[in-house]
């Protein structure tokens, strides 16, 4: 990470995501909060192992809205902040953000939001842009890592003068992309991260009367952010036709291509905004007036689109818009789509080498390969055991982490999945609605940051299900970021801050019990104990299932395997083991399963449900 720190002018070749890292130390942040969620997780993580040499502290959130809501009070004491998150890290941010508008800020805030188009690691597509609109804060937009870069100082700069905080909206292509970044200089802040807060509590306390003139002071910071957009360094301006393209984002790289594929230079005129909240309404009135139509190309929903049809409009502009009728509403773009779309729009003729498809959609010839939890997991044993014991005709809400992968056969341990926190929630309504017996799964971290309000919920309303904390001592899924509950961090063991039963037994839960999934035997007699239980008195029911990430467990505490274990010669081919536990070191030779000595890590599980596995020591 020497170059994130490095105090030197140079061009570096970075992550887009180190990119913001870097640009944010040079405009002086001091604070830094987050919540991991891909694809913005290496934003807290590169400012997290650099914490020291920095001098920025650096928190892991419990969630994304406690992760605003601490990093606007700093920016409240004149103190920089930055707050990032996923997409729908925003949706849990929002009460927090949409009053924060309102109260402004003294120091500068940035809040990074990290958009995922195809749903690469997320459960929608969301698009963000419209939560700057909804709130009236400023949003810029990068195309590159070098813009990200540039455009997080900007957002610093312009949150401060205008006492706003402001949004810098990537999408995975800007966040997981490498990219030339001309940095330049950054000393480390020496001393404690101390601002001053001026009471004031006519102002900072949002009660109505309060709210009410806070509102009419962000319409004028909005008039004045205005003019800001309108002379914004990042509206630019490239070619001389009469064609126009209007983009923004890394759909401009696409547009670009595009346009030189088909040979139309000469004859376009391409508009790429880059900030996008408030729209400059007379810039893009100019830009008009320039063409005799316009293409919008961008990403998801009609955003840019809808506000250049108002100022066509209100301009009495004649010329066609065109969007969304040629440009995919679903999924991330790529350049054979844009050339596609801007060569039927203008009928200009081209020959494509190769159809465009939508890069969600796989030819059927390839082969699928679907994720799957790593061998020895523990969550596959914790599944194979509550599956034994409640069966497949039980319900099973499941949630966001590395568990959710449990949906797929021949575990099949997932009927219903929302967000984050969702399974205890929902575990309640279905045990109200419907007479099966209902197992939530939720991780550990997912617990902490939307499961306890709900889980207090279930307990008041009396409702009746187990709830399976799968707690693998890390927030596992997204890196194996520490959160207040796990014992184990990328930087060794450490005593848990907050014990999970502690926290479950204080919600009011019937019974808590603890088990270790790896111990097959005394883990199914204490589940069977506990469905015997919620038969005779129904309630809520906990049963936190611990044993570390195998991951991490070898990283940090470099645990050796000293045995694998093999299928020997009393097999009958029953398959059992790979219609149960289906880990990913079992393969069939003929009709035997074997067990890949490269990936089996020793757990035992499997030679627990079957004789024919044996240990095997290793030298």
């Amino acid at each position: 990470m020497k170059e994130l720190t490095s105090n030197e002018t140079s061009t570096l070749f970075m992550l887009g995501n180190e990119a913001i890292v870097r640009a944010a130390l040079e405009s002086g942040v001091r604070f830094v909060s987050a919540y991991p969620g891909t694809p913005s997780s290496e934003i807290i993580d590169r400012m997290y192992e650099i914490r020291r040499e920095t001098g920025v502290r650096v928190e892991y959130a419990a969630n994304e809205k406690v992760s605003m809501e601490t990093a606007a009070a700093v920016a409240m004491c004149g103190v920089r902040s930055l707050c990032s998150m996923k997409h729908v890290g925003l949706n849990v941010a929002a009460d927090a953000f949409m009053t924060l508008a309102y109260v402004g800020v003294k120091g500068g805030m940035v809040i990074v939001t990290a958009d995922d188009p195809s749903l690469h690691s997320s459960q929608n597509e969301q698009d963000n842009r419209f939560y700057a609109k909804m709130a009236l804060v400023p949003m810029l937009e990068p195309a590159t890592p070098h813009e990200a870069y540039e455009m997080v100082k900007e957002a610093f700069e312009i949150s401060e003068k205008y006492g706003t905080p402001s949004i810098v909206r990537t999408t995975t292509r800007i966040n997981h992309a490498r990219g030339v970044v001309k940095v330049g200089e950054y000393r480390k802040i020496e001393g404690e991260i101390k601002g001053v807060f001026d009471k004031d509590p006519f102002r900072y306390v949002v009660v109505p009367m309060v709210g009410r003139r806070l509102r009419v002071e962000l319409l004028e910071r909005l008039r004045k952010l205005e003019e800001v957009s309108e002379k914004s360094s990042f509206q630019i301006i490239r070619g001389k036709g009469t064609l126009g393209i209007i983009t923004s984002g890394v759909s401009y790289l696409y547009v670009e291509d595009a346009v030189r594929d088909l040979g139309i230079l000469e004859k376009v005129k391409i508009l790429k905004l880059g900030m996008t909240f408030p729209i400059p309404r007379k810039l893009l009135q100019d830009f008009l007036s320039e063409v005799e139509s316009v293409l919008v190309v961008e990403e998801l929903e009609p955003y840019l689109e809808e506000a250049i049809r108002i100022v066509a409009q209100e301009s009495k502009w004649a010329g066609k818009i065109a969007g969304k009728e040629y440009i995919p509403r679903a999924f991330e773009l790529n350049v054979p789509l844009v050339r596609a779309a801007i060569s039927r729009f203008w009928g200009i003729s081209y020959k494509p080498r190769y159809e465009a498809i939508s890069p969600s959609v796989l030819p059927r010839e390839l082969p699928q390969r679907p994720p799957n939890l790593c061998p020895g997991c523990p969550h596959r044993a914790t599944y194979h055991e509550i599956k034994r014991i409640f069966g497949s005709e039980a319900l099973y809400p499941t949630d966001i982490g590395c568990y959710t992968l449990g949906l797929l056969p021949p575990l099949s341990m997932a009927d219903f999945l929302i967000c984050m926190g969702s399974s205890v929630s929902t575990a309640g309504g279905f045990s109200v609605a419907q007479d099966r017996p209902v197992i939530a799964f939720v991780g550990d971290s997912t617990f902490i940051h939307a499961g306890i309000p709900a889980l207090i919920n279930s307990v008041f309303h009396d409702h009746s299900f187990l709830l399976v904390i799968l707690d693998n001592s890390t927030t596992a899924m997204t890196g194996h970021q520490p959160h207040p509950g796990a014992s184990m961090t990328r930087e060794g063991l450490c005593e848990p801050k907050v014990r999970i039963e502690e926290i479950v037994r204080a919600c009011g839960a019937k019974a808590v019990e603890i088990i270790n999934p790896i111990q097959v035997k005394r883990s199914c007699e204490t589940i069977s104990s506990l469905r015997d239980s919620m038969e005779k008195n129904p309630g809520v029911y906990v049963l936190i299932s611990r044993s570390p990430c195998p991951l991490l467990e070898r990283r940090i505490v470099k645990k050796a395997r000293r045995i694998v274990f093999r299928v020997n010669e009393t097999c009958d081919g029953c398959v059992r083991c790979l219609g149960e536990l289906a880990c990913p070191a079992f393969y069939k030779e003929g009709d035997r399963v074997q067990i890949n000595p490269l990936m089996c890590i020793g757990c035992s599980v499997c030679a627990q449900i079957c004789k024919s596995i044996k240990p095997v020591k290793l030298h």
